[in-house]
């Protein structure tokens, strides 16, 4: 299958994913509004979801997928056993960390909760509850990667992309029932209830529907008796920096937990709304090609066929600034009009609105650099280095770190995001850095030519929008006709103008569909 092909298949399932994701944080916003019941939501939702974007579907994920494409080469009984000696280790450490942290949870949220939440007895009793009662989600998602780890080894990708839409229709469900209620602080108390439950239950059917379309495909795990063996030792040494190389955007989240802890109340669902706009073409473009990449770059390595290695890394990098540039321009532009559009309404006032979109502008700075971080690890890990990646995401977090240290007390929340995007983009810069000296792989005059022009179609579109939301302000804010049309004119000037200019300079031609849509392995 194609790269275009792959990206198409999970990229489109994310999209999906992520549309549901909208509606409900369009329903978080709304009910829940900032502040209060809803930071305490939000502190006891990232937690779990933090440790599996983390360790799960970060560095598990980077660690296993190429040991486990090693054993399939030597016959699919050796990697049904090595998944078999990985799920008897993980289960019985998934328990036993998901039991202290569930015990803990009144300290380790003492941890992250800003000083008004702290100074409130019973939102933080509910906050400790919600993620006593979430928390399980982690331990049913861990294994769900395990299961979606062996399908993507297998090129079959739709299941795992599809296994996120069922968290959000879980949640979608639970703020229906809750809108439903009379409305009331304890109203919102019990609707964050609701949530927490849903969370797990979604895991748990995310699991469920994984372990179905692999029995499908033809694969099994059996459980067996726990042993360390040679190869899950491998993979652990491999998990450790794992953290670190494929995680640098989700540990810069937990960081940024520690920073919200002294900034205002509602500083927690600013942030979260925004990163939601973030996410979308994160998770589409950057998650799914670094998911869709791994599995045959490790192939193409272990055959030693470096030029195929070098084709597929560029067409991926290509393939990811075409849709990402343009999509970080539109959102640094038009981003507090999307906010306003979709989330201001009840509980959600314009103030909170106004400060969401300016997170959402800081944020997308680093946009392209998030993508290119999950495009380019691939690189390292399917050579088994976890310890480089490691080294470049320390070096960004420290930058972050002090940019934060710095800026927070100066220009609050907003630092925050500007801090990690500039991180990011350092991180970029040493991996490529590192790649080129190491002989990896290096930009052609070719690759680095059509980047240079998917810029130049971006910025007369940022131009155009620029103006268009001047014309446009009033209505941001005004019905739901009102607010409907106005964002649609907004896309089509976005697109209508991105096309045009990439058509007069030639970021699109039939070779480079071609080149794109031609097999990865």
């Amino acid at each position: 299958m194609s790269l275009v092909k792959n990206l198409g298949t999970i990229g489109g399932l994310t999209a999906v994913s992520r549309v549901f994701g909208f509606v409900r944080d369009i329903m978080l916003a709304r009910v829940l509004g900032a502040g209060g019941v809803a930071d305490a939501w939000q502190l006891a939702f990232q937690l779990p979801n933090l440790f599996r974007r983390l360790f799960a579907e970060g560095a598990f994920a980077s660690a296993f997928v190429p040991l486990f494409n090693r054993h399939m080469a030597e016959g699919e009984s050796e990697a049904r056993r090595f998944a078999s000696e990985v799920l008897a280790i993980l289960l019985p450490i998934l328990v036993l960390f998901g039991a202290i942290m569930m015990l803990a949870m009144p300290w380790v949220l003492w941890l992250f909760a800003n000083a008004q939440l702290r100074a409130d007895p019973g939102t933080y009793a509910q906050a400790v509850k919600m993620g006593q009662i979430a928390f399980p989600y982690l331990l049913f998602m861990s294994l769900a990667t395990l299961t979606a780890a062996v399908l993507n080894s297998l090129s079959r990708f739709a299941a795992a992309a599809a296994a996120p839409i069922l968290l959000n229709i879980c949640l979608l469900v639970a703020l229906f029932w809750g809108a439903a209620q009379p409305s009331g602080e304890a109203t919102r108390q019990q609707v964050g209830l609701y949530l927490a439950v849903a969370v797990s239950v979604s895991g748990l059917l995310q699991l469920a529907w994984l372990g179905y379309w692999m029995r499908r495909a033809g694969f099994s795990i059996p459980l067996r008796r726990p042993r360390l063996t040679r190869q899950v030792k491998e993979m652990f040494v491999l998990i450790v920096p794992a953290v670190f190389g494929a995680g640098v955007y989700q540990i810069s989240r937990f960081i940024d937990l520690a920073f919200i802890r002294v900034l205002p109340d509602g500083s927690l669902t600013y942030m979260a709304m925004a990163d939601r706009w973030n996410q979308l073409p994160l998770g589409i473009i950057g998650i799914a090609l670094g998911t869709a990449i791994l599995p045959a770059l490790s192939r193409f390595i272990a055959r030693e066929e470096g030029q195929e290695a070098q084709r597929l890394q560029s067409n991926a990098i290509e393939l990811s600034m075409l849709l990402t540039v343009p999509a970080a321009v539109a959102l640094f532009v038009t981003g507090s009009a999307f906010v306003r559009v979709f989330m201001q309404a009840g509980a959600f006032t314009p103030e909170d609105a106004a400060i969401t979109g300016m997170l959402v502008s800081g944020l997308v700075i680093g946009l392209p650099a998030y993508v290119l971080v999950k495009v380019l690890t691939p690189n390292f890990f399917a050579r088994k280095d976890t310890r480089t990646p490691v080294i470049t995401a320390a070096i960004s977090l420290t930058v972050a770190v002090a940019l934060n240290l710095y800026f927070v007390p100066r220009i609050g929340v907003l630092s925050l995001a500007v801090a990690g995007a500039a991180g990011a983009w350092v991180n970029t810069a040493l991996l490529y850095g590192i790649l080129v000296r190491r002989g990896f792989f290096r930009l052609t005059a070719r690759v680095t030519g059509r980047l240079a022009r998917i810029t130049l179609a971006a910025l007369p579109m940022g131009a155009a929008l620029w103006l268009a939301m001047i014309y446009g302000d009033p209505y941001f804010s005004g019905s739901t006709i009102e607010r409907g049309l106005s964002i649609m004119a907004l896309m089509l000037i976005g697109i209508a103008t991105y096309a045009i200019f990439a058509v007069l300079l030639g970021v699109l031609d039939k070779a480079a569909v071609q080149r794109l849509m031609r097999r990865q392995a």
